[in-house]
């Protein structure tokens, strides 16, 4: 299956959805349930609240698929948004809960470790997201240490090419750290905050 999939795929899962499905939801977890965990895990660092942030997303898309605007954008990104929201709401709300039950740091701790858990997330889902030439130019030039002529060697492209690559996978990562306006919290979080 390929990993982002055609606008037209899309639309038509949000069809079957809204038609109510149970079949539709299945594909669209096998396809998208990994990314789902893994986003999350990333905010969480904890198993069982990413399983359980995993499950909340997808009961979302089940009961809102009219939510979802394929003028916007995909429907993985969708998704991704919306773990994205889920998963801060749950880090928000355990860390609040910790703060209220006498541990340690401040409002302040709290919000900046709810910061860089977002930040990370993000990053990680463009990186994944990238298109495929971005990421290897990347990964061989964080993770093998390749300055943009070796780059290019490994990947048999121009050194030109190799330095575009570089820029446009660094360009599309340096959005992660942009500074969001604050979502709104998903349906069952906003009394717990």
């Amino acid at each position: 299956m390929a990993k982002d999939a055609p606008p037209r795929w899309d639309r038509k899962m949000q069809q079957r959805l809204a038609r109510g499905e149970a079949a539709a939801l299945g594909e669209l977890y096998d396809r998208l349930a990994s990314l789902v965990h893994s986003l999350a895990h990333r905010v969480l660092d904890d198993d069982d609240d990413a399983g359980r942030v995993t499950r909340e997303v997808f009961a979302h898309v089940w009961e809102n698929p009219e939510e979802y605007d394929p003028k916007k954008g995909s429907l993985r990104s969708w998704v991704a948004g919306l773990t994205h929201r889920y998963a801060v709401a749950r880090l928000r709300q355990t860390e609040t809960e910790a703060l209220a039950d006498g541990g340690q740091g401040t409002t302040e701790d709290m919000e900046q470790k709810v910061r860089r858990a977002s930040v990370a997330a993000r990053a990680d889902y463009i990186v994944t997201s990238m298109p495929a030439p971005l990421r290897a130019a990347l990964e061989l030039a964080y993770f093998q240490r390749r300055d943009y002529r070796q780059t290019a060697a490994d990947l048999g492209v121009t050194e030109d090419e190799a330095r575009r690559r570089l820029r446009l996978g660094l360009q599309l990562l340096s959005t992660a750290n942009e500074q969001r306006p604050a979502a709104a919290p998903p349906p069952g979080y906003g009394s717990a905050l």
